[in-house]
């Protein structure tokens, strides 16, 4: 029941290009660029974020285990 009032706030917010977890514009983040997409890390609070050059979005960057 939490994700369902949590996932369309955090849809909302990375429509506007905002983190997630702070609020934070993620156009002041570190970016490293690619060809199709950069990859954000948020200056406040370290969260990753993939942005599509073509779509013009963000969204979360899957987790990655180290095993």
């Amino acid at each position: 029941m939490f994700k369902n009032i949590i996932a369309p706030v955090q849809a909302w917010l990375l429509l506007q290009g905002r983190c997630v977890g702070c609020g934070k514009s993620l156009s002041k983040g570190i970016r490293k660029k690619g060809k199709e997409e950069d990859t954000v890390t948020c200056k406040t609070c370290g969260r990753i974020f993939i942005f599509d050059k073509n779509k013009k979005i963000y969204r979360r960057a899957p987790l990655i285990t180290r095993g």
